[in-house]
């Protein structure tokens, strides 16, 4: 008989654990819901405010840059507040400012709005985490965080869907308001799910760490977002950026190792588990929203896709993580290290079937490779968790989740970054190659069709057309290529975490 049918497995959930289980799981998909909801209405957005493109991107960017400042403040906010008071007022934030979106009658009101969003959205995350696995006991936690994992996933595969059903039907703003009601509802499972959770303690803050870290990822940040479109380091922003960062960085790294209590404690990586988990933490964030990004693009603009079409395709990577949820709980208690490396292996294994896609993919192509990617992220992702946390106090819980998720996060945003560069410089790349050949002396170009004819302007302009299409799909598939390589160079570390302790 199994550990967990021993000690009564889900049978010992009490309905307090299956509240929380619920509040945090919902939170968690309201939040992930954002992440893609704001990228699907970008362009009526932009059009419905008068804004250039360059303005527009504001409204992604600066709530980036308030979700990485905030996100390090989690533990010492849970110890001044306690989980409920903080959890409640994040989440009731979160919800204000997303019907704040939908209202807002200009730029700069959406902007604050979504700024706003960020910053209160930030914590949610990270302390979900701590409270389940403070919550649950050690045989639980894997299943416990399976659920918690269906919410993040779920969150940026049902905003695009459900986004794109409420637009068509009436605009961008109903996409925000379609937040509240189960906002709402989150707050009502908060409110009696954590009535026991209101222990307070007064931590003293550390406002030079802070500032520093939070001037750092906010330089980081804007240069990850804007570097493309300002030519990176040719531009006098972009290096204006990286210095105040890179000074900001060094002043909180002198500043974490000289102080008794620094804002986040460096102590935490001495931890094998743990600092070996941050790292897998980076290269999963890497691969998380990666192909959310990439495949609606790539579907719009190269083989014309609806966008409902588009996020019912994505969807596939959900239905990938629901099935993970069959067998990882009890592949996590048996053998966790190998469940991360074999996870590891099929986002590999998603990323090279990608990258074998050519113009005329088909729905089953992308399916599978999504489906795929979803089954290692679930695979990889609770017992790289479970691990990483395995081996630090219970006190260490919530500032080491406030880390972990910061990783993440930053992971997602310098792949994104990579990726779209990779896409954009690629297709510039091929299509000069390309149409090098394209010239009346080429004797191979003869037996053309006619509506590629070279002495037509028209046909001429058709064929680079064409050309253009073969060329970015090219650069889709370079990126797909990245992100095979980054998980294969992610498979060694699992065999380096220690082993678990096991409940007595």
């Amino acid at each position: 008989m199994n550990a967990i049918a021993e000690k009564g497995g889900l049978f010992t959930i009490s309905g307090r654990q299956w509240l929380i289980l619920l509040m945090v799981q919902l939170a968690n998909m309201l939040f992930g819901m954002t992440i893609t909801l704001a990228n699907l209405v970008l362009p009526q957005m932009r059009g419905n405010l008068s804004a250039t493109q360059e303005e527009i991107s504001w409204v992604v960017t600066l709530n980036l840059v308030a979700t990485a400042v905030a996100t390090p403040m989690t533990g010492w906010l849970s110890s001044r507040l306690g989980w409920r008071n903080l959890m409640f007022f994040t989440v009731l934030g979160f919800t204000v400012t997303s019907l704040l979106c939908g209202l807002a009658n200009s730029l700069e009101t959406l902007i604050l709005a979504r700024v706003a969003q960020g910053a209160f959205g930030a914590p949610i995350m990270p302390l979900g985490q701590a409270i389940l696995l403070a919550t649950f006991p050690k045989h639980l936690q894997p299943i416990a965080l399976v659920m918690w994992g269906i919410g993040a996933v779920f969150g940026p595969v049902l905003g695009p869907i459900l986004g794109s059903i409420v637009t068509e039907a009436y605009d961008w703003r109903a996409a925000f308001f379609m937040i509240v009601p189960p906002g709402i509802c989150a707050l009502v499972c908060i409110w009696f799910a954590l009535r026991d959770h209101t222990v307070r303690a007064l931590v003293k803050f550390d406002w030079i760490g802070f500032i520093a870290l939070s001037v750092a990822m906010a330089a980081a940040q804007l240069i990850l977002d804007r570097g493309h479109r300002l030519d990176w380091f040719e531009s006098t922003e972009m290096m204006l950026f990286a210095f105040i960062g890179a000074l900001a960085l060094w002043i909180f790294v002198v500043h974490c190792l000289t102080v008794p209590e620094p804002f986040l404690d460096p102590r935490l990586l001495l931890d094998r588990n743990f600092s070996i988990g941050v790292l897998l933490a980076f290269v999963m964030g890497m691969l998380n929203f990666v192909s959310i990004v990439l495949f609606p693009t790539l579907f719009h603009d190269l083989r014309g896709y609806p966008d409902n079409a588009i996020a019912m395709l994505i969807a596939a990577r959900g239905i990938g993580n629901w099935t993970a949820f069959l067998f990882i709980a009890q592949l996590t208690r048996v053998a966790p290290r190998f469940a991360i490396a074999c996870g590891m292996a099929l986002q590999a294994g998603a990323g090279f079937w990608m990258a074998q896609f050519d113009i005329n993919l088909t729905d089953s192509d992308v399916f599978g490779g999504n489906f795929l990617l979803g089954l290692g992220q679930s695979i990889a992702f609770t017992p790289m968790t479970v691990m990483a946390f395995s081996t630090l106090p219970q006190r260490q819980v919530t500032e080491g989740s406030a880390i972990f998720t910061l990783m993440r996060n930053f992971g997602s945003s310098l792949f994104i970054s990579i990726a779209v560069l990779t896409v954009s410089r690629s297709t510039a790349s091929n299509y000069s190659r390309m149409t090098e050949f394209i010239t009346p002396y080429n004797k191979t170009l003869a037996d053309l069709p006619a509506q590629w004819n070279l002495e037509s302007p028209g046909s001429l302009q058709t064929l680079s057309n064409e050309i253009l299409r073969q060329a970015a799909m090219i650069g889709y598939l370079n990126a797909f290529h990245l992100m095979a390589f980054a998980a294969l160079a992610a498979m060694p570390l699992a065999a380096f975490m220690s082993r678990m302790r096991r409940d007595p």
